[in-house]
C-alpha cells in the first residue's frame, strides 16, 4: 500500500498543476478496506472546464506506456496501466455541479432509482481527498455525511421492491418468461437486474448507502446488521442456476427464496404489511 499511496499522491500532484482542477479524490476499494492486487486505482478529478485532451496524455505518459484517453463509455476518463507495477489506473472526470445534484436528488429531494440509488452517495463519503483547492471537497463531503434520511429509506423500497415479484412487468414476471422462451440472454440481465434492486433494498433497511455492483455480499455482511436469513447462501444458489436455467424451475424458486426472506425482514422492520 505504501507504494499506491506514494503513486496515488505523485498522480494527483500532476493533476492538481492544471487551473481546471478543482480536486482530486481517489475512491473505489482501495479506500474502503476490501481491495486486492486486482484493485484499479480510482480518480475523480472534479474540474471547472474540460482538460486539453493532449495535457491528459501528457500526464498519462510519465506513468504509463500503455494507455486509452478519452473514453466515453461510462463517465467521461482515462485509463492506464502503470508501467512498474502493472496496476490499473482508472481516471474519472466530474463537474462540482454534477455531484453536487447528484448528492441532492437522494439527501434533499429523496429520489430513488431502480439499483444503486445511493452509490455516488457512497462514492463520496468513501473518498479520500488528495487535492482540494478551496476546501471544496471538504464541504462536499461535509454535506454528505449525514443521517440516512428515513425518506430515501422508504423511497427505495417503494421503487425497487415492486419490481422483484409484485408488478405486472416484474423481473421475476420477466425471468418466466425468459425460461419459457429458452432466452439466455433476457434470462441473465433480469437476474442481474433482480439483484441489484434486492441488494438497494437490503442497504435502505439498514440505512446504509450502497456501495456500487462490487462485492456486495461482501459489504452486506460487514456493514448491515440486518440481513435476510440465508441471503448469502440463497444468492449464489440463484447465480449457480443460471448455467442449467430450462431444466426445471430452479431459477424461479431460488428467486422466491429470496423474496421470502426478505419479506420477513421487511414485515420485522414494519415496512411492508400483510
Amino acid at each position: 500500500m505504501c507504494v499506491d499511496n506514494s503513486l496515488a499522491e505523485s498522480i494527483a500532484s500532476e493533476f492538481s498543476k492544471l487551473p481546471q482542477v478543482v480536486a482530486v479524490a481517489l475512491g473505489g476499494s482501495q479506500t474502503a478496506n476490501v481491495s486486492d492486487e486486482l484493485s484499479d486505482l480510482d480518480f475523480y478529478i472534479y474540474i471547472q472546464e474540460d482538460i486539453p485532451l493532449d495535457i491528459r496524455s501528457e500526464i498519462s505518459r510519465k506513468f504509463a506506456t500503455r494507455s486509452e484517453i478519452n473514453n466515453q463509455f461510462w463517465e467521461p476518463g482515462d485509463e492506464w496501466i502503470e508501467t512498474n507495477s502493472g496496476r490499473g489506473i482508472d481516471i474519472m472526470y466530474r463537474s462540482p455541479d454534477w455531484i453536487e445534484a447528484q448528492l441532492d436528488s437522494v439527501l434533499v429531494k429523496h429520489q430513488a432509482s431502480v439499483g444503486y440509488s445511493t452509490c455516488f452517495w457512497w462514492n463520496v463519503l468513501h473518498s479520500t481527498p488528495l487535492y482540494d483547492r478551496n476546501d471544496w471537497f471538504k464541504q462536499l463531503q461535509e454535506k454528505a455525511n449525514v443521517p440516512y434520511p428515513e425518506a430515501l429509506r422508504k423511497a427505495i423500497i417503494a421503487k425497487n421492491y415492486p419490481l422483484l415479484r409484485n408488478n405486472i412487468s416484474s423481473y421475476l414476471h420477466q425471468i418466466e418468461l425468459a425460461i419459457l422462451r429458452h432466452d439466455f440472454v433476457s434470462n441473465n440481465h433480469r437476474i442481474a437486474a433482480f439483484i441489484a434492486s434486492y441488494f438497494d433494498i437490503i442497504f435502505a433497511i439498514n440505512y446504509v448507502p450502497s456501495p456500487g455492483e462490487k462485492r456486495l455480499i461482501q459489504f452486506a455482511k460487514q456493514l448491515c446488521q440486518k440481513l435476510p436469513m440465508h441471503m448469502e447462501q440463497n444468492i449464489n444458489c440463484l447465480i449457480f442456476c443460471i448455467a442449467y436455467p430450462f431444466s426445471d424451475q430452479g431459477i424461479l424458486d431460488k428467486a422466491n427464496n429470496l423474496i421470502y426472506c426478505l419479506d420477513e425482514l421487511l414485515r420485522a422492520e414494519n415496512l411492508i404489511s400483510d
